[in-house]
């Protein structure tokens, strides 16, 4: 799609843009956007299950033969490159738009993972895992913005929750490849090597896909493109009413007046962070870091757990993570509704409350040896049932709550700040407490988690932001706003 070299600045125009994206049915160009766009989670839930379900090859002779802390490490400088990418392909999605980054980023991630799969010691092992995160990264702030301006304010918050808990799929998916590629039908010291090779070659369809989407309406009326805008939104009500765009309802609401810029000074971006918005800001700032560490502090150690204090061996690893992961996508696709239906604030604390009440109530049975490899499976599926849904909801919430020109770096900038604060080091807090082969040790890791669970309900409880069914215009109106 072609448009203009560059739109008038300082003119102001008028648009009924967001109204008529907002009051289409569901349809099936819906459903062909988020296949393209969704699978980003994804892929990143295929990367994180199958590291963790390779963790005791890539330690053993057929492997890199790396230490514990080295494997957690590695999964640490993922999580770096994922910080860097998100605040690298964040202002760049809010500066060049949003389909451009998509499908830079998807391609860096796919490269990167393929590299991996070419590792020959720790250093290149890091090295590629750095650049494969730097993608996923990207993708996190270009896929849940264009998501979330493309699809009807009052279903965004079920497909935002079921997309971003798309992560489980993909660990689903990694737990069963692992589960073939150790089973002895391949030999070990190739089969780790073609478990990255899934990762890529996945990534590099879901390339293809995503040639055929189109950019962003909301983002192109900022930029002053109203004419492609409207061209991509006529296309769209097209295929959603079969044919008959006179039958959809009219747009509700009066046209929005904007003043056309080619992009948002930086000093502009912090003051509506810490000033303006300082109060959405530490609402996004705990509900990031306390899912983040939650996360990490769990998933990415919990293959390290099982092999350490149960001595489950590395072939059945995957056969563990596989209920924990089945569980944790179900979450999301059995309570995402409610969080249109019910609300977002009432849906959020629960989520958040519930899932680190869970956690410290195992704490004691983990850390006395009350529970077998079995039962904390169990625990855990039971868990992140209901924490997969508050994880995604952090996401939801930062994208809803911030204006239309910063939502792709703001999104950035919160998982960049949740995950450096709250995950990047919590693999390696855990790989250092498994290593000293400790229960209680590895329970005082968990109990930090809880807590942070626990405060993050009450945070969303006191300044929470209502976004049920309402326009990301009224929740956060543009900065740009004449």
């Amino acid at each position: 799609m072609a448009t203009p070299a560059r739109a008038q600045q300082n003119r102001t125009i008028e648009t009924d843009i967001p109204a008529r994206l907002d009051r289409l049915p569901w349809s099936r160009w819906h459903t062909r956007i988020i296949v393209a766009l969704g699978t980003s989670w994804l892929l990143d839930g295929l990367e994180v299950t199958l590291v963790g379900s390779l963790s005791g090859i890539l330690e053993s002779n057929s492997g890199l033969h790396l230490t514990d802390p080295q494997v957690t490490g590695a999964a640490t400088t993922y999580l770096a490159g994922a910080v860097l990418g998100a605040l690298t392909f964040g202002y760049l999605t809010d500066r060049l738009g949003r389909r451009k980054l998509f499908l830079v980023t998807l391609a860096t991630y796919s490269l990167a993972t393929v590299a991996s799969a070419f590792s020959w010691n720790l250093f290149s092992f890091s090295v590629f895992r750095f650049f494969t995160g730097f993608g996923i990264g990207g993708e996190y702030a270009a896929i849940n913005s264009a998501v979330d301006e493309l699809i009807p304010g009052k279903l965004r918050g079920t497909v935002d929750l079921i997309v971003n808990g798309t992560f489980w799929l993909g660990a689903t998916a990694g737990s069963l490849a692992a589960m073939f590629l150790l089973s002895g039908h391949v030999p070990q010291n190739t089969g780790w090597r073609y478990a990255f090779g899934i990762g890529g070659t996945l990534g590099i369809g879901v390339l293809i896909l995503r040639l055929f989407v189109p950019e962003s309406p909301r983002w192109l009326m900022l930029r002053g493109h109203e004419n492609d805008a409207g061209k991509v939104v006529g296309e769209i009500e097209e295929q959603s009413s079969r044919g008959n765009p006179k039958e959809l309802p009219a747009p509700e609401g009066d046209k929005l007046r904007i003043t056309v810029r080619d992009h948002t000074p930086m000093r502009e971006i912090f003051r509506n962070i810490t000033g303006d918005n300082r109060q959405r800001s530490i609402l996004g700032l705990v509900l990031m870091v306390s899912q983040a560490f939650f996360f990490n502090a769990v998933f990415f150690s919990y293959g390290l757990v099982v092999k350490k204090f149960f001595h489950v061996s590395d072939r059945d690893l995957p056969m563990h993570l596989l209920p924990f992961a089945i569980a944790s996508f179900l979450g999301p696709l059995t309570l995402g509704r409610l969080f249109d239906k019910i609300g977002r604030k009432p849906m959020i604390t629960a989520c958040y409350g519930i899932a680190g009440l869970l956690l410290a109530a195992i704490l004691f049975p983990f850390a006395h040896g009350m529970l077998g490899a079995r039962g904390l499976g169990i625990s855990f599926s039971v868990i992140f049932f209901v924490a997969s849904s508050a994880a995604s909801a952090a996401y939801l919430t930062v994208s809803e709550i911030f204006p239309l020109e910063i939502r792709a770096f703001a999104i950035a900038i919160f998982y960049a700040l949740g995950t450096m604060i709250g995950g990047v080091g919590a693999p390696l807090l855990f790989g250092f407490l498994i290593a000293t082969n400790s229960r209680p040790n590895v329970a005082l890791g968990y109990a930090l988690g809880a807590a942070l669970m626990i405060a993050g309900a009450i945070c969303e409880k006191l300044i929470g932001v209502e976004g049920a069914g309402k326009s990301l215009e009224s929740i956060s109106k543009p900065l740009q706003s004449a």
